[in-house]
């Protein structure tokens, strides 16, 4: 049964790695939801780890590219706290002063100017990593404690509240597009699903290419809009609370229906996850940026003797997690509705820890944007478990460092097994 099922696997040729962190997830989550009574996997808590996992999974994807090229960035996480805190400070007291408090240009405003500003320390950091030659983890420390310290001054410690309405829709807590959008843009996907799927095929065989069979296509594409149209279902699921819906219907001066239901659809958060996934991965596999990244990385000294400008690329990768950790920033204020200045603290390490169980090698030249988003989702169950069963906080940290740990370990016997290492 076990040959049978290994080479069912490979001609789907599908990645062993990828299944062995839905696997585990999948584990993860029935231990809990035995732990919890049945809690765990319920439309509410899904739609809540989404929401957490959001800001995490956006800077997973950028670290992706930094461990690629055999670097780390250990500042994100007071990147995010010091944007969270400028960007709190534009909408909250500057702009609303310029065009009022409630205009519809604050929000998007607010999002540049917090983008522009990580994308310039980002690339600061990346010139005195590239041109400089400091090594990646000594730069990005002195960031950690620089930004986080800058954090603070930027309003001496005082939360920032509140903020502009539309902005904190993009955190999704209360930004979500229903059910109906939320089934179009399944349907969506399901159509791009299918036509990449044959499009892929036929590209293949026109280049004379190997392809799969063709119940394997189908079976495949079974798999994929299954899974689809499946976690559209369960989000859809989540139900707006019957006290919100009296709420909202006496503020607008109605009576609301008898047994009248609504549910909340996708987060906008997440859709912005999905969005940056998309782009990241056609970066990482179709454009030159991407094959310079993953070349560099697979070794410096060959791509700088092919004419790769190694010193500029670094300063690009990390400009690029500047921006995306701006990002996280934004979806991280918006969907608490204010800016502290202990925004995104710890983030760093949960990030390195998302993109590592998720595939990325620290030796570099290897890593998947998907993995990277499995992984942080992986560890914000894990962490969103072990509070539902009254796991103590310290003794959370100790089961995540111990799982970073196995995770790289595994990764080590992974590569040493398939001849990668």
């Amino acid at each position: 049964m076990g040959a049978g099922l290994g080479k069912f696997i490979r001609t789907l040729q599908l990645d062993t790695r990828l299944l062995g962190m839905i696997g585990a997830f999948l584990l993860i989550a029935l231990v809990f939801n035995v732990a919890t009574g049945g809690t765990f996997l319920t439309p509410r808590n899904i739609f809540n780890l989404t929401l957490q996992t959001a800001s995490v999974a956006v800077m997973a994807t950028g670290m992706v590219f930094i461990i690629v090229t055999r670097n780390i960035d250990l500042s994100i996480g007071s990147m995010v706290g010091v944007i969270g805190m400028v960007m709190g400070l534009v909408q909250a007291f500057w702009l609303p002063e310029i065009v009022g408090f409630g205009s519809p240009v604050i929000w998007i405003v607010t999002v540049i100017i917090g983008v522009a500003l990580g994308v310039a320390i980002g690339a600061l950091q990346g010139w005195m990593v590239g041109y400089l030659m400091i090594p990646s983890f000594i730069v990005t420390l002195g960031g950690l404690l620089i930004w986080r310290g800058a954090a603070w001054w930027v309003t001496r410690g005082t939360t920032v509240s509140p903020l502009d309405p539309t902005f904190i829709k993009l955190g999704g807590a209360s930004g979500t597009i229903g059910v109906t959008a939320s089934w179009i843009l399944a349907g969506v996907a399901i159509l791009a699903t299918v036509w990449f799927l044959i499009h892929t095929r036929r590209s293949h065989l026109s280049h004379g290419f190997a392809v799969k069979p063709l119940w394997a296509e189908y079976t495949l594409g079974a798999i994929l809009v299954g899974a689809i149209a499946g976690i559209t279902a369960v989000i859809n699921a989540y139900e707006v609370p019957t006290r919100v819906l009296q709420r909202r219907f006496q503020r607008e001066g109605l009576e609301m229906p008898e047994g009248y239901t609504e549910a909340y659809g996708f987060p906008i958060s997440v859709l912005i996850v999905i969005g940056i996934a998309i782009a990241m991965t056609i970066v990482a596999r179709k454009t030159r940026f991407g094959r310079y990244v993953f070349a560099m990385g697979g070794n410096p000294d060959a791509a700088e003797l092919s004419g790769i400008n190694t010193k500029m690329l670094t300063v690009k990768v990390f400009a690029l997690m500047g921006g995306l950790a701006a990002v996280a920033a934004v979806i991280a204020s918006a969907r608490l509705a204010s800016a502290g200045n202990d925004l995104g603290t710890l983030d760093e390490l949960r990030v390195i820890a998302a993109a590592v169980i998720g595939g990325t090698a620290l030796a570099g030249g290897v890593g998947t944007i998907y993995g990277a988003l499995l992984g942080a989702f992986i560890m914000q169950s894990l962490v969103s478990g072990m509070g539902m069963v009254g796991v103590d906080a310290p003794f959370q940290n100790i089961i995540v460092g111990a799982v970073l740990i196995l995770a790289v370990w595994v990764d080590i016997v992974y590569r040493r097994r398939t001849g990668d290492a």
